[in-house]
This record gives structure tokens, C-alpha cells and sequence, in this order.
């Protein structure tokens, strides 16, 4: 295992952020840890980083106990974190230099790095720029880069692709597919589920200091009772219509908006059929109709009563 973390405990005075939390990571995973905020995600980082002290359990990383001054366990590991932390004196070369030289002190092989990660992330046309210089997608990717520059074979991303343009944020995961691919065992924190569905083998939903739920995508999905949501387009409907509606056979529950009727439904045979035929014996208009299967956010919302950014 690259990360095995038993029964950790982390208080703040009265809070616990961390409740007997157990964590397992296999060489060249991609796991997504999801959880609303002050669900204990960047706490869990920051203690498997020695960045923060806790009060129980223990840490092991490559096999090793994780420690602050376990300098030969950090050097393989990479760390991009959610806020930008680069120096704005420095051009983007002298960035990526200077938190590459934390690890590598060849300076002929530091060069090599440096211009293999600009080209990684594809900054290589602005390395004489400035911070304050480069849009927010390319400071992004900058970040990414004076992350991942001395080829750890670790690496957490926190949120790396917050506030960023679309074109950045491909760029962005693209690139982490590669690294990857190229063998890196990845830790990967974000609130767009459409991003952890593309791109993490397995997934923990974390709440309140405790893990709720684990599994591949397809094993979550496979836990919620809902299998089927149906969304209408529809002008004109009325509560007695929508109280009618959720006495119908495996409806779960029913949302509308003065656009969109969403209906969740439970496993079964016909589902699509039966709300159609409802609709056409209320004689109830709509246009466009969307079935889906449940998707990450349902269980999300199902597991924890809770919206990803709630």
C-alpha cells in the first residue's frame, strides 16, 4: 500500500474532525475523497502530510511512518493545493526552479525537470512571465506544475481545477490522467462530481469526520434506492397534480421549478411508461423529456442528506 491510515483522531477542542478515520491507498490508484465543506477532507491531507498534529491512530506512507522530518518519504510526494502558492517575484521558470530545488540539487537535471513540467501543463511560452502576469487558469497550472516538477511518485490535488476556464480545466485533467498513466498513485479532493466520475478508480464520501460510504462509481451508485431519475419540461402543473404523482409506484421523491418536473424513481420495469401515461390522463402538457441514471451528486445528496457544496 502507498497510504495506510488507521483509527485517526483529530480534535479541536470540543470538535472532532477526524473520527477514527481508516484510509487504504494502492500503487497507481486515482482516489477521489468527497465530502462537504467542514467535512474533515483537507484535515485528513494536512495529517497525512505531517502538517498537522492529531490526537490518535497512525500514518504510514510507501510503508514508513509518516512524520515531519521524514524528509525521504516527502521528497516522493507532490502536493497542489486548493488556494495558489507561488512566488510573485519570481517568473513561472524560477518557480517551478525554486520548488523543484526543494528535492533535487543537480542543477543540470533541475533544468531538465523544470522545462518537462512547464511543457507538461503547456506554460512553456510564458516561463519569463510574472505571476500577476498569467490568467487564473494559467496560474492554475503553474501551481500544478511547482507541484509535480520533481516527479513524486504521490501526489494530492485539493480542489485544482477551482475558478478556472473550461479549456484550463481539460488541460488540467488531462494531465493528471497522464501523470497517471506515467505511475503516480493520485489523491484527488474536488466539488464537481462530473470530474471524480472521469477520472477516480475509487471514491470515499466523507462527513463529518467519518467515512460513509467507499466503492468504485458503480458500487456507490448501486447503494441509493434511486436507479432511474425522469425530468420533464413542462409549463403548468399544480400541487394536487404533484401530490398524485408521488403516490405512483416507485416514485421516490418529486421536484419542481416553474420550468422542470424531476421525479426519482426506484428500480423497476416501466417507469418512463407509467409517468407519460399519468401526465396524458391528467392532461398535462410537456415537452422535452431526460432519463437518466443516477449519477454521483444523487448519491451524494442520498447518502448524506446533503448538496457537495452545501
Amino acid at each position: 500500500m502507498v497510504i495506510e491510515v488507521k483509527d485517526l483522531v483529530k480534535r479541536y477542542g470540543d470538535l472532532i474532525a477526524l473520527n477514527h478515520f481508516n484510509l487504504t491507498v494502492k500503487e497507481g490508484e486515482i482516489l477521489g475523497l468527497l465530502g462537504p465543506n467542514g467535512s474533515g477532507k483537507t484535515t485528513a491531507i494536512n495529517c497525512m502530510l505531517s502538517l498537522l498534529k492529531y490526537n490518535k491512530g497512525t500514518i504510514k506512507i510507501f510503508g514508513e511512518n509518516m512524520k515531519p522530518t521524514a524528509y525521504d518519504i516527502k521528497e516522493k510526494i507532490g502536493v497542489v493545493m486548493q488556494d495558489v502558492a507561488v512566488m510573485n517575484d519570481l517568473t513561472v521558470y524560477e518557480n517551478i526552479d525554486y520548488f523543484c530545488g526543494l528535492y533535487i540539487s543537480d542543477k543540470k537535471l533541475r533544468h531538465q525537470y523544470v522545462i518537462e513540467a512547464m511543457n507538461f501543463v503547456s506554460i512553456e511560452e510564458y516561463a519569463k512571465f510574472t505571476p500577476k502576469k498569467l490568467s487564473g487558469g494559467l496560474l492554475r497550472r503553474l501551481n500544478i506544475a511547482c507541484g509535480i516538477a520533481h516527479k513524486p511518485s504521490l501526489i494530492f490535488f485539493d480542489e485544482p481545477t477551482v475558478a478556472v476556464d473550461p479549456q484550463s480545466r481539460n488541460n488540467i485533467l488531462e494531465g493528471i490522467k497522464k501523470l497517471n498513466e506515467q505511475g503516480a498513485t493520485i489523491i484527488y479532493t474536488s466539488h464537481y462530481m462530473e470530474e471524480v466520475e472521469q477520472l477516480c478508480d475509487r471514491i470515499i464520501i466523507l462527513d463529518n469526520g467519518k467515512i460513509i460510504a467507499q466503492g468504485t462509481k458503480d458500487e456507490l451508485k448501486a447503494m441509493i434506492a434511486t436507479s432511474e431519475k425522469i425530468t420533464f419540461e413542462i409549463f403548468d402543473i399544480n400541487k394536487e397534480i404533484i401530490d398524485k404523482i408521488k403516490l405512483l409506484d416507485n416514485v421516490i421523491d418529486v421536484n419542481c421549478n416553474d420550468i422542470f418536473l424531476v421525479i426519482r424513481f426506484q428500480k423497476a420495469e416501466h417507469n418512463l411508461t407509467t409517468i407519460i401515461d399519468f401526465l396524458k390522463q391528467e392532461q398535462i402538457d410537456f415537452e422535452k423529456i431526460f432519463s437518466e441514471q443516477p449519477t454521483l451528486n444523487d448519491v451524494f445528496l442520498e447518502i448524506t442528506g446533503k448538496e457537495l457544496r452545501d
